[in-house]
């Protein structure tokens, strides 16, 4: 979706509503292809005595696979951002403010909430915080009990050291 700023530029005091829907249902993440629903994008980009700021969050629902246990869950997801757009980049020297440059007057609104919310993303996904995984022996789901499995592990790199106390 492309916002075309060109009057608000020039128009202090111009405000504009963003409410669009996205379709990211064939970006590939964490193996698979976890946007099963649009994500939703909705701000205001303003004018405020010539700094035009973009405001904006976005929201859905995608289905994953826990990094631990496997099990499949859907985790929704709700993260907003703010831009400062400019027209140009004056001072180069000025790295501490996030800028989006917008030289023609036209922002790509559906890449740079594409970028962001691919940027906000956890790199693990897990089910719950807690998630106790599987048993690495019987691949038992820990989550719902114990197993029997043995649990004290040798790395056989230590085995000779192990029968000199034994």
């Amino acid at each position: 979706m492309n916002l075309d700023l060109k009057q608000l530029f020039d128009l202090p005091g111009a405000k504009q509503e963003i409410d669009c829907s996205l379709d990211l249902s064939k970006e590939k993440l964490y193996g698979a292809m976890p946007f099963t629903q649009p994500v939703r994008v909705a701000g205001t980009i303003e004018n405020r005595a010539g700094v035009v700021r973009l405001v904006f969050s976005v929201k859905s629902v995608l289905s994953l696979t826990c990094d631990r246990c496997l099990k499949a869950f859907e985790k929704p997801v709700d993260y907003s951002f703010s831009h400062i757009v400019v027209r140009e980049l004056s001072n180069t020297d000025d790295e501490e403010f996030d800028y989006v440059v917008c030289e023609d007057g036209i922002l790509d609104l559906a890449e740079l909430a594409r970028a962001d919310l691919m940027l906000e993303l956890p790199t693990k996904v897990l089910c719950r915080e807690d998630c106790k995984g599987l048993c690495p022996q019987c691949g038992k789901d820990l989550n719902l009990g114990s197993c029997d499995c043995k649990t004290k592990d040798i790395d056989p790199r230590w085995q000779a050291l192990s029968d000199l106390f034994s």
